[in-house]
């Protein structure tokens, strides 16, 4: 195998630190001469679910070639010279937010090693729940660790399972892990994909021609003009080994239960234009809106989107209520990550240089503002204030997300606990905290009717919905275990 890496890690300034953070993206294609072009393709689609670095790997038929980056897709893998060093008819690649420290090249995936049964590459988004206790225990067996991803967890795992073929050795990983996890996974015969038990991460299939194409969103088909076949189910693992109906293989591993997916890809992670459940993003976050209209109606001459993942909500409460939508806030793209240790001067600046109010439309008016979540509430008050500042006569907030009292443990990277405005205050000192005129949140009733259900089910909620209710799906033993620290010193970063 060959391997390359540029860059030094950039020391980038978040400018809020308030924002939830994309999980990761994963992307793979069997049976395509142009496998590695069309991969990169795929991850510049999903480029929103992780922007601090992103890898392919290829094999060519003959060698695995990998190509791993800091930084966007689009500065790196659109280069000629790049991808022609990823020849081959299967490629796979990601996309990585780093949920732990600091984004160094070593844990950037997908990771790869030569294995008893040939060479294996492997990619993941998610987080495993006793990643940390199977790490500590895979080292204390001899196990040498070159990063500190929990997806190198499952590469050992792989490796040391008794079963000869690569399928099966796969599966008896699978079934010593717990969270939420979407794993793709390269041999030199085959492209594999996995879901975990509940699907609480995403995964989708597509064909493009007679090619087998795996994604964490359908948008990713839309830009190379593949076509969505389905949703990889929960449990179910699914082995691509040619072209045609023949060439995919689906197998349950595990007891059959009902699905309950993560509820932020509709509120937060996908993308707008992509499907999932069966259902448009773009509908069900403008449905989230209509709701929150109805639920928190306001006397407002104005809706205005935090932009960009407030707009369709913001839309569906502008529809409701008959208050008309503007571009109240201006967003600049090309500001955030691109800053690289500012001065304090600059820093100061805060939001603003994310955001701008538009004046012309804000000014005299009294402002619904509208927007996906409130975390710990300082880029809350920051836009309220601006707001305030190019005029407003009154700033009402409402957030089409309920309140967010606890932690993620399943691949989003939220603060923990003590740091949650909604966790700590009450309605009304969270409104005195950001400094609204009025502030109100979608319920938990509400995005699950927004969502297409008539209501939340008590006994087994349709949807993975911890961080509203506190109610995890799966074991912690790795949170449960941290609460000594002499049991579990490690540090594992999400996939």
């Amino acid at each position: 195998m060959t391997a390359h890496g540029e860059g030094k890690t950039p020391e980038m300034f978040d400018f809020d630190g308030d924002l939830l953070r994309e999980e990761c993206g994963v992307f793979g294609i069997f049976g395509h001469q142009d496998a590695a072009a069309l991969t990169a393709l795929g991850l510049h689609a999903l480029q929103h679910r992780g922007q601090e670095a992103a890898g392919i790997c290829a094999y060519d038929g003959k060698q695995f070639n990998l190509e791993k980056r800091i930084g966007l897709v689009g500065d790196h893998f659109t280069k000629e010279k790049t991808i022609a060093r990823l020849p081959g008819h299967a490629a796979m690649g990601h996309v990585r937010y780093s949920t732990s420290g600091t984004t160094i090249l070593r844990n950037v995936q997908p990771f790869f090693a030569e294995l008893a049964s040939g060479g294996f590459a492997i990619a993941h988004n998610g987080h495993l729940t006793n990643g940390l206790t199977l790490r500590r225990e895979l080292i204390q067996s001899g196990a040498i660790f070159s990063s500190t991803s929990d997806t190198e967890v499952l590469l050992h795992l792989v490796a040391r399972a008794p079963q000869r073929r690569y399928l099966e050795r796969f599966i008896d990983a699978l079934r010593q892990v717990e969270g939420g996890y979407a794993f793709v996974c390269l041999t030199d015969k085959k492209l594999i994909g996995a879901r975990d038990p509940l699907g609480i991460r995403p995964l989708v299939l597509g064909k493009l021609g007679e090619s087998w194409i795996l994604a964490s969103e359908t948008c990713a088909f839309d830009i190379i003009g593949a076509e969505f076949v389905r949703e990889v189910e929960n449990g179910e693992v699914v082995v691509i080994d040619g072209t045609g109906e023949e060439g995919l293989h689906s197998y349950k591993p595990f007891p059959p239960q009902e699905a309950r997916p993560c509820i932020f890809e509709y509120i937060y992670f996908a993308r707008p234009d992509s499907i999932v459940g069966g259902r448009s993003v773009y509908e069900v976050r403008k449905e989230m809106g209509r709701t929150l209209a109805r639920e928190a109606p306001c006397a407002a001459d104005v809706v205005v989107a935090v932009p960009d993942s407030g707009v369709p909500a913001a839309i569906g409460y502008a529809q409701e209520s008959g208050v008309p939508f503007e571009m109240g806030i201006i967003r600049n793209h090309y500001v955030g990550r691109t800053f690289i240790e500012p001065t304090q001067k600059i820093r100061a600046l805060g939001v603003r240089l994310k955001h701008n109010a538009n004046r012309s439309v804000i000014a005299g008016k009294r402002v619904v503002l509208v927007d996906d979540s409130i975390v710990r509430g300082t880029t809350s008050m920051k836009i309220v204030q601006m707001v305030r500042e190019a005029g407003a006569k009154e700033v009402h907030m409402r957030i089409a997300s309920p309140p967010i009292t606890h932690p993620d443990h399943y691949g989003i990277d939220t603060p923990t606990r003590d740091q949650l405005l909604a966790a700590n205050k009450t309605l009304e000192e969270m409104r005195q905290f950001i400094k609204a005129d009025s502030l109100a949140f979608i319920s938990v009733e509400g995005i699950y009717r927004a969502a297409g259900y008539e209501a939340r089910d008590p006994v087994r909620p349709q949807f993975t919905d911890h961080c509203f209710t506190g109610e995890y799906p799966t074991p912690l033993r790795d949170v449960e275990a941290a609460e000594n620290p002499k049991e579990l010193p490690l540090l594992v970063d999400a996939g």
